[in-house]
C-alpha cells in the first residue's frame, strides 16, 4: 500500500499540497487506508480522466478553479468550494476546461 507523502500532525494548506504540471494530471495521496483514501489532484487545462465506474461512493470537492464532472451522462460544473458525490457504480468523467485542483475522497465501507 502506497504511503501518504503528507506529514501527520502538521497544519497544511490543501491547495499547496499539489502543484500544476503543464499538460498533465497530477495526483498526490493525502491519506490511504484499507477503508478508503483521500487524494489531491491537479488538472492542467484541457486534460480529463477517462470515464470509469468504481464500486464505492466518491466525494469530489473543487479547491481551486472550476471543473466539469459528468455522472451517468449528466454534466455538472463545479466551482471552488463546491462538491459532488459520485454514487457507487455510476459512470463518471472529470474534465478541465481550465486549470483546477480537487480533493477526491473514496470511502470503502458499507458495501460488504
Amino acid at each position: 500500500m502506497e504511503k501518504s507523502k503528507v506529514a501527520l500532525s502538521k497544519v497544511l494548506n490543501i491547495v499547496d499540497v499539489i502543484e500544476y504540471v503543464q499538460g498533465s494530471i497530477v495526483s498526490s495521496i493525502v491519506v490511504k487506508k484499507i477503508t478508503g483514501n483521500i487524494s489531491a489532484v491537479s488538472f492542467d487545462s484541457g486534460k480529463s480522466l477517462p470515464e470509469k465506474t468504481i464500486a464505492f461512493d466518491a466525494f469530489i470537492q473543487i479547491i481551486e478553479g472550476s471543473a466539469e464532472i459528468i455522472i451517468d451522462g449528466v454534466s455538472n460544473i463545479l466551482n471552488k468550494g463546491q462538491f459532488i458525490i459520485v454514487p457507487a457504480h455510476a459512470s463518471a468523467c472529470v474534465r478541465a476546461k481550465s486549470r483546477f485542483k480537487m480533493i477526491s475522497t473514496v470511502i470503502k465501507s458499507g458495501y460488504e
